[in-house]
């Protein structure tokens, strides 16, 4: 026991008794630092992550120009922290962005109402547009192996009565398979973005104030009463390149994944978690990248077919 508190301070200080947080590596799974990652609770907007992915995918399969792809807000949405309103019309992209980085609640409705509806019409069926978006949600998360997680809706407010949940390690794999999608990293690595409502255009702001940091990629921010203070964030450094022993070179490309949730200053633990991880991943790859318990030390994260 000893040992283990030993580990977590050194891999992150002083953790709060309500925080929950993982930290992996994101290429080779490892995992770095973990505190009751398998913990269920909400995870408030974080959800929207699920949302980009399923709305990128479609667009993928559907060969769909996300930025010509118009679509309309609809009367069952929610609350907008961009000005969002029933009938506006804006891009499927820009309603990404706003979702995304503002973490607008109406945008994140909006592109599964209008998705959910194409893939229903795709299917020739009939029913809510929404609750078959959230379907495809779910079916994400069992095929990225998140099977501690419950999606009830696409921006992660905790209504009705069946609230959803997940837990740090697998947002920690959502986030690993977000950042897998170029057009996902492309909107979440931006500090601002101006886009279009019914014409007119407006900027939208990142809610991750460690944006713009040296390696940074953004992902997700997220704030309830249930869920508390939330964070996903990824971030690059360039690859390590070393001489094997045939005389070639070998290429490790670097990327860690840090989780918290129910963190009271999430920014500034993320910044530590992140500084103490990249220690830990340095020092563990320098000794040959040993693996006693893969699967105790190796997050799972296969890629959906």
């Amino acid at each position: 026991m000893r040992k283990l508190i030993a580990f977590i301070f050194a891999l992150g200080g002083m953790v709060s008794a309500q925080e929950t947080h993982m930290v992996v590596e994101a290429y080779s799974g490892k995992v770095l630092s973990a505190s009751g990652s398998s913990q269920k609770r909400p995870v408030a907007s974080l959800v929207k992550m699920a949302t980009a992915i399923v709305a990128v995918d479609w667009g993928t399969a559907t060969q769909t120009d996300l930025g010509k792809e118009m679509i309309q807000v609809p009367e069952s949405a929610h609350s907008s922290s961009t000005g969002l309103k029933v009938g506006d019309t804006l891009s499927l992209r820009d309603a990404l962005y706003a979702s995304m980085l503002a973490s607008d609640n109406m945008a994140a409705l909006t592109v599964a109402h209008h998705v959910g509806q194409k893939i229903l019409e795709q299917r020739g069926k009939t029913g809510d547009p929404v609750l078959a978006f959230i379907a495809e949600m779910n079916k994400l998360a069992k095929a990225i192996q998140a099977k501690d997680t419950l999606f009830t809706n696409p921006h992660g407010l905790e209504l009705g009565a069946k609230p959803g949940y997940s837990t740090a390690a697998d947002v920690a794999r959502l986030s690993i398979h977000a950042m897998r999608r170029n057009a996902i990293t492309f909107i979440t690595r931006q500090k601002s973005r101006v886009i279009k409502v019914n014409g007119q255009e407006i900027t939208v702001q990142n809610t991750n104030e460690l944006v713009g940091e040296t390696g940074i990629l953004g992902i997700k921010t997220g704030t309830t009463n249930a869920a508390g203070p939330c964070m996903a964030t990824c971030m690059d450094r360039d690859p390590v390149i070393r001489t094997k022993p045939d005389g070639s070179k070998g290429v490790t490309p670097r990327r860690l994944i840090v989780v918290v949730l129910n963190s009271p200053d999430r920014f500034t633990r993320t910044r530590t978690l992140l500084r103490d991880g990249w220690k830990f991943y340095d020092t563990w790859l320098e000794a040959g990248a040993p693996i006693k318990d893969a699967r105790k030390e190796i997050l799972a994260t296969p890629a959906p077919k």
